[in-house]
Formats: C-alpha cells, sequence, structure tokens
C-alpha cells in the first residue's frame, strides 16, 4: 500500500537560466510535472508514493525515471513509448520570479496513456490518489484518467485534485473550465491557485471560489495565494494561513510543493479528510507554506524541493 499514488505528466523544463556569450537566452534541464513535483515533495516529508505516467523512450523519459528513482518514488508504473516524445515544457521566468510556458506537446508521451496500462490495484490500495488537468486535455490519457479516477473511487481512494492550468495546452478557457468541473464531483481535495479561482468555480474571489467548492461536495477547499499564503474551507468554516518570507528565485513547482506539504501531513496525522478540523487543515497548510516558500528559493521543479529537516526548521 502506497501513501500517496500520482497520475500525469512527467515532462522537462527547460528554464531560462541567462544568457551565452552570444547574446542568446540559455536553458538548464529541470525534471518536472506537477504529480512529480508534488510527490516528491510528499516523499521528502516520509510519504510512499508512486507514479504513473508515461514517458518517451528517450534521453528525457530516461532521465526523468531515474530522478524519481532517486527519491525514492515507486517508477513501475512509468511506461516508456517508443512512438512519442517526452513532453517538454520551456520556461521563462520574469523579474519577480513568475513563468511564461511554451510546450513541445503534439503529441507529448504523456497523452499517450491508455486505461488498459494502468495498474488498477496499485491505485485501489492506495491512501491518496492525485491528479490534475492535463491528463484530461487529450485522449487516450483523458479516458485512463477516469479509469483511474473509477478504481480509487469504488475502493474509498481519498481523491485530491490539482487543476493545475496551463493555457497553451488547451484550445480555449471554455473547453478547460469544462474539463476541470467534470471533474470535480471525484474529488474529496481541490487544491487550485488565486488565478484558477474562475476556470474552477465560475468566480473569482477566492472565499467565494472555495465556498462553492464545500458546498458542491468537496470535503477540503484549497486556495494558494502567492506572498498570501493559503485559504482554507471545510464544512466548519474558512481561514487564511499566513505565508513565510522567502526570496523569490522560481515559481515552478510551488503549488506542487504546498499540497505535498499538506497530503503529507494528512497521512501523518491518521485521519480521513472527512474527520479533520478546519485548526487541523490549517496546521497541514502550514507545512505546505513552509515547503512552497523553501521550493521558490531556487530553480526548476523537482531539483528545488526542500529535505524534511529545512522544512522543520523554517517551521520552527
Amino acid at each position: 500500500m502506497k501513501d500517496i499514488v500520482a497520475l500525469g505528466e512527467l515532462l522537462i523544463d527547460f528554464t531560462q537560466d541567462g544568457v551565452s556569450a552570444q547574446g542568446m537566452n540559455e536553458y538548464e534541464r529541470n525534471p518536472g510535472g506537477a504529480p512529480a513535483n508534488m510527490l516528491v515533495a510528499a516523499g521528502n516529508l516520509g510519504c510512499s508514493t508512486a507514479m504513473i505516467a508515461k514517458v518517451g523512450d528517450d534521453m528525457h523519459g530516461r532521465f526523468l525515471k531515474a530522478v524519481l528513482d532517486e527519491h525514492g518514488v515507486d517508477t513501475s508504473s512509468v511506461i516508456f513509448d517508443r512512438n512519442a516524445f517526452t513532453t517538454l515544457a520551456f520556461v521563462n521566468i520574469s523579474p519577480d520570479g513568475e513563468r511564461n510556458f511554451s510546450f513541445a506537446r503534439k503529441p507529448g508521451a504523456d497523452t499517450c496513456l491508455r486505461p488498459d496500462e494502468l495498474d488498477k490495484e496499485l491505485i485501489k490500495t492506495s491512501k491518496i490518489f492525485h491528479f490534475g488537468s492535463l491528463s484530461l486535455t487529450d485522449e487516450p490519457a483523458k479516458s485512463a484518467t477516469y479509469a483511474a479516477l473509477n478504481a480509487a473511487k469504488e475502493s474509498g481512494v481519498t481523491i485530491c485534485f490539482d487543476p493545475n492550468y496551463r493555457a497553451p495546452l488547451w484550445p480555449s478557457f471554455e473547453a478547460a473550465a469544462q474539463a476541470v468541473r467534470e471533474a470535480l464531483p471525484y474529488a474529496d481535495i481541490v487544491k487550485i491557485s488565486d488565478e484558477e479561482t474562475l476556470l474552477v468555480t465560475g468566480v473569482e474571489d477566492p472565499v467565494d471560489a472555495s465556498k462553492r467548492l464545500v458546498e458542491s461536495g468537496i470535503k477540503a477547499a484549497l486556495v494558494t495565494l502567492g506572498k498570501d499564503g493559503a485559504l482554507v474551507r471545510s464544512r466548519d468554516g474558512f481561514t487564511f494561513v499566513p505565508a513565510f518570507v522567502g526570496n523569490v528565485i522560481d515559481t515552478t513547482g510551488a503549488g506542487d510543493s504546498f499540497t505535498g506539504g499538506f497530503l503529507a501531513r494528512l497521512i501523518q496525522s491518521g485521519q480521513k479528510i472527512s474527520e479533520v478540523s478546519l485548526d487541523d487543515l490549517c496546521e497541514f497548510a502550514k507545512t505546505g507554506n513552509a515547503v512552497a516558500t523553501l521550493c521558490i528559493q531556487k530553480r526548476g521543479g523537482i531539483s528545488s524541493i526542500p529535505r524534511k529537516e529545512d522544512v522543520e526548521k523554517l517551521i520552527g
């Protein structure tokens, strides 16, 4: 039994890293993909984790599997595809650490995962199953995602959903909103950013958005607010959890790290998400904020995720 199993994109982030002597932008190869980032964050805090993904049978795919292996993530369900290339994301970073994405994914191997390739026993025996919306953009990955969700739901597994909206990968905002909202009923926990509130709920205000999520049946709604920390809401109400202070270098992986920290604390509490109090959610989110704060002080996704001792030191 794994604490957390995640399904979704496993890709390379080519992150802008200076300018060459010839005046050309230079890019650093960083392992990433939102579900993978989250698993490494949770794993660094002591959780057992597994990844379900498809990568190209190429240098980047083999590199990604090796990185996850190094971080203790079970990669027995990472599949190599000879007919599709590992998805690549090119990331430009603004002076304040915010990112602009361009993708090489037509198709990327992550979109080619099929339902018949799933290890459903791995999903059914996990404590938490996590997914995002990038596996909903194309077939057959969309059908594979829903097959996994049905397996998790039927087995009573807690389901966590982080839409992780990336506009260039969708034909339109409306198409993304429809796909995300169709997946919401499967989720027990939903984590969104303050930039995704309108997409996911139809309203922009984080307080109103979180209320709509809980009223729709979500047991815990989490809204990350950048430098302002996070908002958490359950049936008992909502509260804001302040961020820690940190120097922003690159925000890649910040939301994923937050989710990994939050889920790790939930697992370690021994409680089901339906049992936790609002105070518990705040404590879980405090750890999430600490992990995210340390993450944004380095470049890249997986490579920037902090160690347990550093998180504990920051929390104090």
